[in-house]
């Protein structure tokens, strides 16, 4: 069965995704192992940028950890729009692992740069909430936005 659907549970709300294998399947397929697996269980959200995204999926929290293996890019036709979600990576375009994020307003830039791979069908609005939370200068959150949990089905 194809994984379509994504519920993150946070400190601050709950955020359910529409999962799109058709587009990025080997980003899915990724995805649901690793929440299969627990691997995002009390992770944080790392990196947030009001007007732009929320990042998380790091294992060290710093925005450099990953799984252990990368995921080639799947680059596709979504329009990185807000709510979509992308595989976040380094600069080799082919660097995805873990880490993915959520956009909070309309980044077209990225566009057939990164991996689109999902959206957000309902808790939009904890995620703007996320982005808005008092950063530092690295645009780390002040209090932890933890993921309670996070399942693929």
């Amino acid at each position: 069965m194809t994984a379509n659907k994504a519920t993150i549970v946070t400190n601050m709300g709950t955020i359910e995704l529409e999962l799109w294998a058709d587009k990025a399947p080997k980003h899915v397929e990724n995805l649901k192992k690793l929440a299969d697996d627990g691997f995002y269980d009390g992770l944080i959200f790392h990196r947030v940028i009001p007007g732009f995204m929320i990042q998380g999926g790091c294992p060290e929290g710093s925005g450099r950890g990953g799984p252990g293996w990368r995921v080639k890019a799947e680059f596709n036709d979504a329009t990185f729009a807000k709510g979509v979600l992308g595989a976040a990576r380094s600069a080799d375009p082919d660097s995805a692992g873990s880490q993915f994020f959520i956009c909070t307003d309309d980044a077209p830039h990225l566009n057939r740069q990164y991996t689109a791979y999902g959206k957000v069908t309902s808790g939009q609005d904890v995620a703007d909430a996320i982005a808005s939370v008092p950063r530092d200068r690295n645009d780390r959150p002040q209090t932890e936005v933890k993921i309670e949990s996070f399942k693929v089905s």
